[in-house]
C-alpha cells in the first residue's frame, strides 16, 4: 500500500485514479509517501524520510521549497496544461473588460439614483466616458509562450488582432502548437514598444520579478492595456499606479489584488480565479494522480521541475526496478552497476538522466534485490534516495 497525504481538497476525479486496493489517501496519515496539494505552503513544514514525491494539483510551484527537495530525493511534480483553457479565457475576460471600459462602466451604473427615467438621462450622459476599443487591428503583446500564453495568442489571432510573442525558452512542442500568424521577437521590450496590449505568462522567479516596471510601461502606446494572470510580482504595482494616474496607461486587469493597487478606478484586480473552474481543478487533480501513481509503482518521471524526465517501459515479470536519485558525476552508472554486479545481479533495464546537479537512475534486475545490496546503494558518496519496486 502507498500513502498519499492531501494537503488541500483534492477533487475526486483525480483521487479516484489511485486505486483503493494500493492507495491509502488522507489529510493526517503518519510517514506518507507522498503528499499531493494545491496552494498549501510547504517552506518550513517538517517533512518525513518516507516522502518520495510531492505533486502540485496546479503549475506554478512557489509554496514548495522545490531545490530543497530535490537535495533530499523528493521529486516535485506540477501539471503545466491542465488549467490552461481556464486561465487562457479569464485573460481572453480581462482584456475584454479592459479595453471597454466595463468595469467602470459597472460600477457607474451600479452608482446611479432617481427614478428609471433620471438613470436612463444619467446613462446616456455619462457613457461617453466609458469609451473603449474594439481588438480586430490591435498588437497583443504576449511574454511567454506557453501552454496559456500560447493559448491566448491563437485566440488573439482567431479575434483579428496582430500578435507579437516573446519567449526565448518555448519547446518544441508549443512551438507546433502555435499559430503561424504570431510574429515572435528577440527582445522583450519590443513587446512594450509595439503592443496596444500585453499580457505575461512566466514564472515568478528572480529574472521576472518586476518585469513589467515603470521603465518598460513608459515605452507602451498612450492608453494602453496590462493583463496579469500568471503571477503577483511579476508586475510592479506601484509603477502600474502610477503610470495610470499619470495617464500614460489606459487600464490593467489583473489577478493579484494588493494594497498599492486598492482604490486605483483603472485597476480591475480579481480574487486569484485563473484556475477556479470545476473542470480545471479536475483536469489538474486528475494529472498530479497519474503522474504519482507512474512514479511511485513505475519510477518514471515526467512533468517534475527539480528531477529530469525519465521513462522505462514496464518491467518483466519477476524483475525488480531500482529508482536512485544521486549527485550529478562523470562514474554515477559505473558506481550504481558496479555495486550491483559486485553482488551477483545482472542488469537487465537501465535508464539514465541528468538536470543541473542530479542524476537519475531507472534500473531492472531480474529476480529480487537483497537487502544488504540495497543499503549498500543508499550508503554511497552522493546518493539521495534509493527505492526498490518489485
Amino acid at each position: 500500500m502507498y500513502k498519499i497525504a492531501t494537503l488541500n481538497n483534492i477533487s475526486p476525479l483525480g483521487l479516484d485514479r489511485l486505486p483503493k486496493d494500493r492507495y491509502e489517501i488522507g489529510n493526517d496519515l503518519v510517514d506518507p509517501d507522498a503528499y499531493i496539494l494545491r496552494s498549501f505552503k510547504m517552506h518550513g513544514m517538517e517533512v518525513p524520510a518516507s516522502v518520495v514525491a510531492v505533486a502540485r494539483a496546479g503549475a506554478g510551484t512557489n509554496n514548495i521549497p522545490v531545490d530543497e527537495y530535490a537535495k533530499a530525493g523528493i521529486v516535485v511534480f506540477n501539471t503545466p496544461g491542465a488549467n490552461a483553457n481556464a486561465v487562457k479565457e479569464l485573460v481572453l475576460a480581462g482584456m475584454l473588460v479592459g479595453a471597454r471600459n466595463i468595469s467602470k462602466g459597472a460600477t457607474f451604473a451600479d452608482g446611479l439614483e432617481g427614478t428609471d427615467e433620471e438613470i436612463t438621462k444619467a446613462v446616456e450622459a455619462g457613457k461617453k466616458n466609458f469609451v473603449g476599443f474594439e481588438l480586430p487591428g490591435k498588437t497583443l503583446g504576449v511574454i511567454g509562450l506557453g501552454a496559456i500564453g500560447g493559448g491566448v495568442a491563437n485566440s488573439a489571432v482567431a479575434l483579428g488582432m496582430n500578435v507579437i510573442g516573446y519567449d526565448p525558452a518555448i519547446t518544441i512542442n508549443h512551438a507546433w502548437n502555435l499559430s503561424s500568424s504570431v510574429e515572435r521577437v528577440n527582445d522583450v521590450d519590443e513587446i512594450f514598444k509595439r503592443a496596444d496590449v500585453v499580457t505575461v505568462h512566466v514564472p515568478l522567479i528572480e529574472p521576472t520579478k518586476n518585469l513589467v516596471n515603470a521603465e518598460r510601461l513608459a515605452m507602451m502606446k498612450p492608453n494602453g492595456t496590462v493583463l496579469n494572470f500568471a503571477r503577483g510580482g511579476i508586475v510592479d504595482d506601484a509603477a502600474i499606479v502610477e503610470a495610470l494616474n499619470a495617464g500614460r496607461l489606459g487600464a490593467y486587469v489583473c489577478d493579484f489584488p494588493s494594497n498599492a493597487l486598492k482604490g486605483c478606478a483603472k485597476v480591475l484586480a480579481l480574487p486569484h480565479l485563473g484556475a477556479s473552474t470545476n473542470e480545471a481543478e479536475d483536469n489538474c487533480a486528475v494529472m498530479a494522480a497519474q503522474e504519482l501513481r507512474d512514479f511511485l509503482e513505475n519510477g518514471n518521471i515526467t512533468n517534475s521541475v527539480n528531477f529530469p524526465e525519465a521513462m522505462l517501459h514496464a518491467r518483466e515479470d519477476g524483475e525488480t526496478r531500482l529508482s536512485i536519485a544521486s549527485d550529478n558525476a562523470p562514474d554515477t552508472i559505473a558506481r550504481l552497476t558496479g555495486a550491483i554486479s559486485a553482488a551477483g545481479l545482472a542488469v537487465a533495464h537501465l535508464v539514465h538522466k541528468s538536470r543541473g546537479d542530479l542524476d537519475y537512475t531507472l534500473l531492472d534486475v531480474p529476480g529480487s534485490v537483497p537487502g544488504d545490496v540495497v543499503e549498500k546503494l543508499k550508503s554511497m558518496p552522493g546518493v539521495r534516495k534509493v527505492r526498490v519496486m518489485a
